[in-house]
């Protein structure tokens, strides 16, 4: 099902196996995340500029929505002349975690695949604080635990972020879907929790850094 992923995934095996010669294989999981993320920041960058755009529109936003409330398809209809009409979308603060979709998938197949390359996988038997990384969930305890709090930390710091900027659409719901990453620890492998830990907190950072440079 995932066979077109095969490239990639020994690709990052590979890259892991080189970083695993001074580090060790954790931290190469640390340093592989940073270097995704390095590459994504023009279009963090670019997705900062949106929501900075986005949010003069709220005013409007809110006008449109007491205005045609009643009328779903004139609604949406006038939203999106008014997004053609500023240069920019509702949904562009999504672009760089879409694109993380990918190189998260290959993490996570990484420590979970029994053969790379037609060779068993080596990573599978790496281990932190005594846990196999390839263990799942609560069987990965208590490092899991260790991933879950690091996590529910940065959900907290993401939230109240949110919060001091100006609303969003999805109200609560929205601010609330940082602690995800908390529940998900459950049942993912040790190493992508900490591929999710690394890059949550870049997240939280990288905003607090673009939004205080505003």
């Amino acid at each position: 099902m995932f066979g077109f992923l095969d490239v990639p995934v020994s690709g990052a095996y590979h890259l892991i196996h080189a970083l695993t010669g001074p580090l060790s294989t954790a931290l190469a999981i640390v340093v592989f995340t940073l270097g995704v993320r390095l590459l994504l920041h023009p279009l963090a960058r670019s997705a900062a500029r949106g929501e900075r755009a986005r949010a003069t529109l709220l005013p409007e936003l809110r006008s449109l929505q007491e205005k045609h409330g009643g009328d779903r398809d004139r609604l949406a209809a006038e939203v999106t002349k008014l997004q053609q009409e500023s240069g920019t979308s509702l949904f562009v603060g999504c672009l760089p975690m879409l694109l993380q979709l990918p190189f998260f998938t290959v993490m996570y197949r990484l420590f979970t695949t029994p053969s790379i390359g037609g060779e068993p996988n080596s990573l599978l038997g790496a281990t932190l604080f005594g846990t196999p990384l390839g263990a799942h969930g609560l069987s990965g305890s208590p490092l899991v635990f260790v991933i879950a709090a690091g996590l529910a930390v940065v959900a907290w710091f993401s939230v109240r972020l949110q919060a001091r900027q100006a609303e969003v659409p999805g109200g609560k719901l929205v601010r609330l879907l940082p602690y995800g990453t908390v529940l998900a620890t459950l049942v993912l492998p040790q190493a992508a929790g900490i591929y999710l830990l690394t890059t949550t907190a870049w997240t939280a950072a990288e905003r607090a850094l673009l939004r205080r440079g505003s």
